[in-house]
């Protein structure tokens, strides 16, 4: 008789071990890495505080306690507590609008209507995503339609990374253009000294380089996945997810009159938003309120109760837990480094390398420099005001124009951050998508990162050789 010899599969690794693992090292590194820190001035015309570039010095040693790092996370939790009360008020909306049936038969239609000609969606959705980004500097506020642009693409024969990067490669893609981000690009060339919004010439089209090569990408990967499925890199995690999220093109029943009333509403608050974010500045409280009266007024035209109005959001809510825990424990990472004071030298070590470069390298070098710096803050206007005040003057040192130092900052604040075990926005996005591993995201990203780094060492070359200026 044969002894049938039973393999055991390894437990996919829990995504919150890697941010545990990353506090954990953050935790050690207190003890080894030498404290120090720039002092903080208040810039009125900015109204926030920069960094002084000639006040670094050391201070005391403050390593990271048992205590405290068991702190870091509920510290962590009420940094992050907006986009934490965002996600739970998404997950409420869609909820609302999802027991109505209303968003399930509006997408399937959809899905329908484009049969044969699927990729043709991506760049026309990848151009919106982007366009938002660089021009209003949306990142976080596209968590939104995570749900909505998975269900399409599982429905498409496409996958979960292909949803991930419909959005958040095209959000990169605008964060580096951006031409009138005023998160990134305006709040570095204000501390910069140079005219809002300058230097847009060469800005533009490094944007539409930037989204041709990404759209280019994701449309390769969806096409290859729809041949094959099972070349996709989170092929096991979507037969899961297909049972749930995929939406039933086959059978979904003509919508309703109140069903297409729902959707109206979603449409029209969608339309609001817009209008808010573009003419108003609304950022996350506005969005919130914005999406919770489109899940009450879609809820009660879509003829439910206010007692089942409730219950639905609250299910809701449940299924946002998880990617509420990665953007808290994400944030409690940078609460560490804080108060440890080591983040200051490492912006200051990394800044020191650059000295003696020729101007090309040296742009290079900032740019590697930022794009390194962006892994532990993934914050546009937090390492503006942390590296800009140390990079604007070195960069008149180094022979180059200080145009040419915030286009290296705006591209190092771009790329990394869809890939940073501390995004907090791209965890979360991958959380609702069942808790894809960000070492399948960042498998998937890898050919396209390198593309991305390629074009940016192309326009700091050609910034470089034109004196990108103003000044």
């Amino acid at each position: 008789m044969e002894k049938i010899k039973e393999k055991k599969q390894l437990k996919p690794l829990n995504p919150m071990m890697v941010l545990v693992v990353i506090m954990l090292v953050v935790a050690v590194a207190s003890y080894f890495v030498p404290a120090g820190a720039y002092d903080r001035v208040y810039d009125a015309a900015l109204d926030r505080d920069i960094v002084d570039p000639n006040s670094f010095h050391a201070v005391d040693k403050n390593p990271t306690t048992i205590f405290g790092l068991l702190m870091s996370v509920t510290l962590g939790m009420q940094n992050a507590a907006y986009i934490i009360f965002f996600l739970l008020i998404i997950g409420g909306m869609f909820a609302i609008l999802d027991g109505t049936g209303a968003i399930n038969a509006g997408m399937a239609n959809i899905v329908r209507a484009v049969k044969g000609r699927e990729l043709l969606l991506i760049p026309v959705c990848m151009t919106v995503f982007g366009l938002g980004s660089a021009f209003c500097a949306n990142f976080e506020e596209f968590l939104a339609f995570v749900p909505l642009v998975l269900a399409v693409c599982l429905t498409m024969g496409f996958d979960s990374l292909t949803a991930v990067g419909i959005i958040f490669c095209s959000a990169a893609s605008g964060y580096a253009g951006a031409i009138t981000n005023a998160f990134t690009t305006g709040v570095a060339q204000g501390i910069a000294g140079l005219p809002m919004f300058s230097g847009m010439e060469l800005r533009v089209p490094l944007f539409i380089v930037l989204m041709i090569v990404s759209i280019s990408y994701v449309m390769w990967y969806a096409r290859r996945v729809k041949k094959d499925p099972k070349k996709s890199y989170c092929y096991e995690d979507d037969l899961i997810n297909r049972e749930t999220k995929q939406l039933d093109v086959d059978n979904i029943p003509p919508l309703t009159g109140r069903q297409k009333l729902v959707l109206l509403v979603f449409i029209a608050g969608i339309a609001f938003t817009v209008w808010g974010i573009v003419t108003q500045g609304y950022y996350i409280d506005e969005l919130a309120a914005i999406f919770l009266a489109i899940g009450v007024v879609g809820g009660l035209i879509g003829g439910m109760r206010p007692s089942e109005i409730c219950d639905h959001f609250e299910k809701g809510c449940v299924n946002m837990l998880f990617p509420c825990l990665m953007v808290g424990l994400a944030n409690s990472v940078i609460v560490l480094l804080n108060d440890a004071a080591i983040m200051d030298p490492i912006i200051h070590s990394l800044a020191s390398l650059l000295d003696g470069l020729s101007p090309t390298v040296a742009a290079w070098g900032m740019f590697i420099v930022q794009d390194l710096f962006n892994l532990l803050v993934p914050s546009g206007s937090g390492q503006a005001a942390i590296t800009m005040p140390i990079m604007a003057p070195l960069a008149d040192m180094l022979g180059l124009t200080r145009q040419t130092a915030v286009l290296a900052f705006q591209l190092g604040d771009a790329f990394t951050n869809v890939m940073s075990p501390a995004s907090a926005e791209v965890l979360a996005a991958l959380a609702m998508c069942g808790g894809i591993s960000i070492k399948k995201w960042l498998k998937f990203l890898a050919p396209l990162f390198i593309c991305w780094w390629a074009v940016a060492f192309t326009f700091l070359a050609i910034a470089v050789s034109i004196g990108y200026g103003p000044f």
